[in-house]
């Protein structure tokens, strides 16, 4: 039995959301669910801190790069640290993404690592970290070494 038994749901709630958010192309919706004064980071390395600056940072690339992507999770591990704070590892792959010059980006396949708090009963992201990984082999290979 978990230490902590309501925050499995509320963390599937949350991917479900971002997931959705993401998919229908919804900078509003997509902010909604970061806290007020959370920090995102893109995986260019990029931040924006701060609800509405993750909705106006989202905005112009859900109209252009990101309009035809379709995000899918496709794998998440859950860390509870206390009844209100978790930890995510959500591994996601995405298809029909431009890249920031409009060409093709083949499908693609990451880690978003999040932390998500519970503030007045409502869950929401307060840290985001967003990464690509790799497609050419390297991992496994480095699996490979430390087995």
């Amino acid at each position: 039995m978990s230490l902590y038994p309501d925050v499995g749901q509320a963390a599937q709630q949350i991917v479900d959301a971002f997931v959705a958010a993401w998919n229908s192309h919804d900078a509003r919706a997509f902010s909604a669910i970061f806290a007020q004064d959370a920090d995102f980071t893109n995986v260019f390395g990029m931040k924006a801190r701060g609800r509405s600056s993750i909705e106006q940072f989202h905005r112009p690339i859900f109209e252009t790069m990101f309009k035809d992507s379709q995000l899918e999770a496709t794998g998440t591990q859950i860390r509870p640290i206390r009844p209100d704070v978790v930890a995510l590892d959500i591994h996601w792959s995405m298809t029909g993404a431009r890249d920031p010059r409009g060409n093709e980006w083949p499908e693609r396949h990451g880690l978003i690592n999040m932390v998500i708090v519970r503030e007045q009963d409502v869950w929401s992201i307060a840290v985001m970290h967003n990464m690509d990984l790799p497609e050419d082999g390297k991992a496994e290979a480095q699996r490979k070494l430390q087995s």
